[in-house]
């Protein structure tokens, strides 16, 4: 199997990292400078569970001349255009994009531009940053990729990529409800990021002011209230598990969103708070939190832009 990896940041250069140290033929694409420092240093990525030390392979986007059979796509929403011209001399008839972007609004646009049987769906837990020296450092011991047929159910292609990714020493899990597990990712997301980026605060200190826990609960409440009306209502588990996330005392858990806005930059969310929103309106969810949060990032999106 071939595999095409957008990107060598921290969750690209994560998972196909632990790929290549598996003997996968794994094939980074990459910007000019980023091959470069590759080439000179290698793939280094610290963890807990084992650092990486190594060549890898790369090749530039003007350069591929043969499809792959898995396109692991790593891209920031903001970047998915581009991302899709990038990859798209990689993605020959049979070949599958698997995307790991936040959200659900991604899947639709690379249906549109290489069709929906050419498209997985994905999800991935870890937590990671690429530092200005260019290694990789895995901050937690989580490490999931989920992955599956949109339309659910097995398939001979899911089952020989988890065949590929076992070989690996990260966590693979081959859903047979990708979409489910998708939206339960969304609605903890796009909570997290409207509650941190409105309060300019992380978990912890949300939960420590005296309307923290409320705020939680109620932008929880609109995101659960819109994956319910569209279908996919979060399980108790998952339920569970976001509140504990959401809701934890002392905790230093952020949206890296927030760290995208306060840093001046570019930030995912339209693709993924402003999605919500809609998703609700068209459902007939009121979601006014989530909307404040949205018009919060619109305002810094457009003093970015001046």
């Amino acid at each position: 199997m071939r595999t095409l990896v957008l990107g060598a940041g921290a969750i690209g250069g994560y998972f196909g990292g632990r790929l290549a140290e598996a003997g996968a033929n794994v094939t980074f694409l990459v910007r000019p400078e980023r091959q470069r420092k590759l080439a000179a240093n290698g793939l280094t990525v610290k963890s807990q569970l084992g650092d990486i030390q190594r060549p890898v392979t790369t090749v530039l986007a003007d350069a591929i001349k043969q499809p792959y059979d898995v396109v692991l796509l790593t891209c920031k929403a903001y970047d998915l255009d581009a991302a899709m011209d990038a990859i798209a001399p990689a993605m020959g008839p049979k070949s599958v994009a698997l995307p790991l972007l936040n959200g659900l609004l991604h899947i639709d646009i690379l249906s549109a531009r290489f069709g929906r049987e050419r498209v997985l769906g994905g999800a991935c837990y870890i937590g990671g940053m690429l530092m200005p020296d260019g290694q990789i450092q895995h901050t937690n011991q989580a490490h999931t990729l989920i992955f599956g047929e949109i339309a659910g159910g097995p398939s001979a292609r899911t089952d020989a990529i988890a065949a590929e990714f076992g070989k690996a020493k990260f966590k693979p899990v081959r859903s047979e409800r990708i979409i489910d597990d998708m939206w339960q990712k969304f609605v903890v997301l796009a909570s997290l990021a409207a509650m941190t980026t409105l309060m300019h605060a992380n978990v912890g200190e949300i939960m420590a002011a005296g309307e923290g826990e409320g705020l939680a609960n109620a932008v929880l409440g609109e995101a659960e209230a819109v994956a319910r009306a569209a279908g996919h209502p979060m399980s108790a588990e998952a339920d569970t598990g976001a509140r504990n996330m959401l809701m934890q005392r002392g905790s230093n858990f952020n949206a890296s969103m927030r760290g995208d806005m306060e840093r001046g930059g570019a930030t995912e969310g339209d693709h993924v708070i402003g999605d919500m929103v809609r998703r609700g309106a068209k459902l007939g969810i009121a979601t006014p939190i989530m909307r404040v949060a949205l018009c919060n990032l619109q305002i810094h999106e457009m003093k970015r832009k001046k």
